[in-house]
């Protein structure tokens, strides 16, 4: 039996210094239909980058001239493209460094193919999500997002009304969830696939507590166990980006949105 092809060509760039297992990751890749581009080192990776348009990068922990967590904070001051982070040991200062730097995930070398296509089909579907109405949704997050701003109604109370179409308000934090769009004070926030789709499962049910193994499935597609870590630094970054008050943390439990 033939192994599944992604339906249309998608651009990887995977920057690791070890050579065997750098090319190991780009042949099986190509197998299944990625065009892959390598780096050997941070540095190069960051020219790799900036001369490129890739899709989705794959950036090892440990790598000479520029590690990859200052890898992944330097192209996250330029991009919003799904960042899947390598770490050889699963270490936990590894794992939370690299998300606090931005990363979307991790795996642990050695990584199984199918696991690693796994993890990289989920991010990309996070990075192509679409509304309801596909017509208003914006071009494909591979570069740095700044939305345009809608205008909210002063009139509507806050606490999740829907002021226009697709728009709900939580104090001075508005989400479009038809345009994908969100703003704090009339400003936009960019936000990466990932805590997009994170504030859009708060957004969906305010007031309600979210357990971190349902954010897991819903968010990062896990049908698997998953690391709930991946959840607590997202949340911390997305607390950030929107306003340390507006999610508040139910110990034992979980998240909720707070609604005003």
């Amino acid at each position: 039996m033939s192994e599944p092809r992604v339906p249309d060509p998608v651009s990887v760039l995977v920057v690791e210094d070890d050579a065997t297992i750098r090319r190991a990751v780009q042949l099986s890749l190509e197998r299944y239909g990625y065009q892959v581009a390598v780096a050997v080192n941070g540095l190069d990776g960051l020219e790799a980058f900036r001369a490129g348009r890739y899709d989705l990068l794959i950036l090892d922990v440990m790598l000479p001239e520029l590690d990859g967590i200052g890898l992944c904070r330097r192209i996250r001051e330029e991009s919003l493209v799904p960042v899947l982070m390598m770490s050889a040991r699963g270490d936990a200062l590894d794992v939370v460094s690299g998300l606090e730097a931005g990363a979307d995930d991790y795996v642990v070398k050695p990584v199984d193919t199918p696991v690693l296509v796994a993890r990289i089909r989920t991010l990309l579907r996070r990075a192509t999500f679409r509304p309801a109405e596909p017509e208003t949704a914006p071009a494909r997050g591979t570069g740095p997002v700044t939305p345009a701003v809608v205008s909210v109604n002063p009139a509507v109370a806050p606490g999740g009304a829907e002021t226009t179409p697709g728009e709900l308000v939580f104090g001075d934090l508005s989400v479009n969830t038809l345009g994908l769009e969100v703003h704090r004070g009339g400003r936009p926030v960019p936000l990466t696939p990932t805590e997009l789709r994170l504030l859009l499962e708060f957004a969906a049910a305010p007031g309600a507590v979210l357990d971190r193994r349902r954010l897991l499935r819903d968010v990062w597609d896990y049908g698997w166990e998953g690391d709930t870590r991946v959840v607590d630094l997202c949340v911390l970054r997305l607390r950030k980006k929107i306003g340390a008050e507006r999610i508040e943390t139910v110990r034992g439990f979980g998240y909720k949105l707070v609604r005003d």
